[in-house]
């Protein structure tokens, strides 16, 4: 009996320290805790219902271009000159700049040239893939339309494309305009791509899948602002000369 209640004894106490280094390690629930913070959300003061938009339902498959609203303190430098590396002071593109950084101050466009490169890559590669569900969170609703015909007349002739980036060498904003809420960013890209289609016996019909080309492309990118869905949407295409 006595040994029985030294093992009980024993298992209790271990019991009890373990708790407790839970209990301190972890801490306990209090009801007011922060939600985790998600990176890639835009913050925004204030924003009107009304000004919600359809493409909510959207936002799982999309990449988010920074600059909706990520750095209020962005704006917040007075010098005409900050943006110089992007286009000279006093250019057109400067003055939609600061149009878009007065409606929503948070604006950065390097930040937005960084987006701007992933959301390329990521529409490149889902185009060569057929990945509908994510082009059609990152394109308007016309350019889906294209890309979505040019993926059935593929799959129809029972081809399959590859592409794969070896680098992304330019991603320069070109043009600026804000008309009241829309703004719209164009930006030309250079970037070096493997890219090969072949058909259903995997014979290579375009393409190369053992050289690099280099390839010239300007995308403009189009938004809201002040609206609750952060994404700049693709919202027209051309290859440059």
């Amino acid at each position: 009996m006595q040994n029985f209640d030294m093992t009980t004894l024993v298992f209790l106490a271990l019991a009890v320290f373990v708790a407790w280094k839970l209990r301190s390690v972890l801490g306990q629930k209090t009801g007011h805790e922060k939600p985790p913070a998600d990176p890639f959300q835009r913050r925004e003061t204030s924003v009107r219902p009304d000004q919600a938009s359809p493409a909510d339902a959207r936002r799982d498959n999309v990449i988010r271009l920074p600059g909706a609203a990520n750095d209020p303190t962005a704006a917040e430098v007075p010098d005409a000159d900050r943006w110089k590396d992007i286009a000279p002071a006093g250019s057109p593109i400067i003055a939609g700049i600061e149009e878009i950084a007065r409606q929503e101050p948070g604006f950065d466009p390097r930040g937005f040239l960084g987006g701007a490169k992933a959301a390329y890559e990521t529409i490149v590669t889902a185009f060569a893939r057929g990945d509908r569900k994510m082009l059609k969170g990152l394109l308007a609703k016309e350019v889906y339309e294209g890309f979505e015909q040019a993926i059935s007349e593929r799959e129809k002739r029972g081809e399959k494309a590859e592409s794969n980036f070896v680098s992304i060498d330019k991603a320069e904003i070109t043009a600026v305009d804000v008309k009241g809420k829309t703004a719209q960013v164009t930006i030309a890209f250079v970037s070096q791509l493997i890219s090969v289609v072949r058909d259903a016996q995997g014979n290579v019909v375009d393409g190369s899948a053992d050289s690099v080309s280099e390839v010239n492309d300007v995308w403009t990118f189009s938004r809201q602002l002040g609206s609750r869905d952060p994404n700049w949407l693709l919202v027209a295409t051309e290859s440059a000369a």
